[in-house]
């Protein structure tokens, strides 16, 4: 626009000096030839439409001249619409020119910021209003509205929330401490029904499959429970409790095998599976990639993983999926071999 305003500045200055070279009588005649013109634009053309650079010649042009002459004058607008353009002209001007140069508050100043957020992490209980209190002990004064903004800038959320421990922020504090058990059912290729007994530690992700069995009696899973000490005793597992389901095949006898050497069972809610989600999660991943597509014997099941790995049972299963990953060169003592970090499964024996 300003690059058009000039160029039709220059041209208007070049016409204005070819007409002082003009007489009276001339101008008069190419006055009269343009009115003309303009009448025959009119009776063609409907509606003209001037653009911003348009406005501002004609603004710059009529707004010496009075209104009562001005309406004498053949245009094609009328003269109150000049009047307007040129109002709406140094409107803009004005509000151009009176603008401040940042909109809005200033920012918080960054040390400001760091120590608001400094005081929520150090003092979960203290909520936005709380440390406004405290900032303006120290003679630092912002509004408890900029507080507040500023914790939820950050992901902060209100003390209430900040103060409360959910199921999934204590399992991950108490992973070293934490085991979890579960049975699992399956079938073979022949349709028997099988039931798993696998157990994994919270911390490492390590599974255990103690056994298989088509009848689990209150007796295997006792001697399980027995195995399971053992094999804790022998890796020198820090291990403090156990979750496990409201399944009615681990008795009281099971609690006080794990009681005797030091393990508290504890029980998840009724129909409440995420409570114990880590081992549901593998027991997912083992039916989804295992169990769903092929079957195993009850031998198969229950017996070591082989170096080489077999796709039909369940450490077989582990060890084949051991080696298409890229840590699979990776052993760990007593034979476990290390596998899914995320899914589920992180080393079987």
């Amino acid at each position: 626009m300003l690059l058009r305003l000039t160029y039709l500045a220059v041209t208007n200055t070049f016409a204005l000096l070819r007409l002082l070279t003009m007489s009276d009588r001339d101008k008069g005649i190419e006055i009269l030839a343009l009115r003309h013109q303009l009448l025959v634009l009119q009776r063609q053309v409907g509606q003209p439409r001037f653009t911003d650079t348009d406005r501002a010649v004609l603004v710059g042009l009529f707004h010496h001249l009075p209104m009562d002459k001005l309406r004498h004058l053949l245009l094609l607008v009328r003269p109150d619409t000049i009047v307007r353009w040129h109002r709406n002209l140094l409107k803009r001007r004005h509000a151009a020119t009176c603008a401040p140069k940042r909109r809005g508050r200033p920012p918080t100043v960054r040390s400001i910021r760091v120590l608001v957020l400094r005081l929520a992490h150090e003092n979960s209980s203290w909520g936005y209003r709380r440390i406004h209190g405290e900032l303006a002990a120290l003679g630092i004064k912002v509004a408890a509205s900029t507080v507040w903004e500023i914790l939820r800038e950050h992901g902060i959320p209100p003390a209430p929330e900040r103060q409360s421990t959910t199921w999934a922020d204590f399992l991950r504090s108490q992973a070293d401490a934490l085991l979890a058990c579960d049975l699992f059912e399956t079938r073979t290729l022949t349709g028997a029904r099988l039931y798993v007994f696998a157990v994994i530690e919270h911390t490492t992700r390590r599974v255990r499959i103690l056994g298989a069995t088509a009848h689990p009696g209150a007796q295997w899973i006792v001697q399980l429970g027995r195995n399971l000490v053992m094999d804790l005793q022998d890796a020198r597992s820090q291990a403090r409790f156990l979750i496990r389901d409201r399944d009615s095949k681990f008795t009281q006898a099971f609690d006080a095998v794990l009681a005797d050497a030091g393990l508290e069972v504890v029980t998840s809610g009724v129909r409440m599976p995420r409570m114990n989600s880590i081992m549901e999660r593998w027991i997912q991943t083992c039916r989804r990639e295992l169990l769903d597509r092929a079957g195993g014997s009850p031998a198969a099941l229950a017996r070591p993983a082989p170096s080489s790995g077999s796709s039909k049972d369940v450490p077989g299963f582990v060890s084949v999926r051991d080696l298409r990953l890229p840590h699979a060169d990776c052993r760990t003592p007593g034979g476990c071999i290390r596998a899914e970090r995320d899914g589920g499964i992180r080393d079987v024996r």
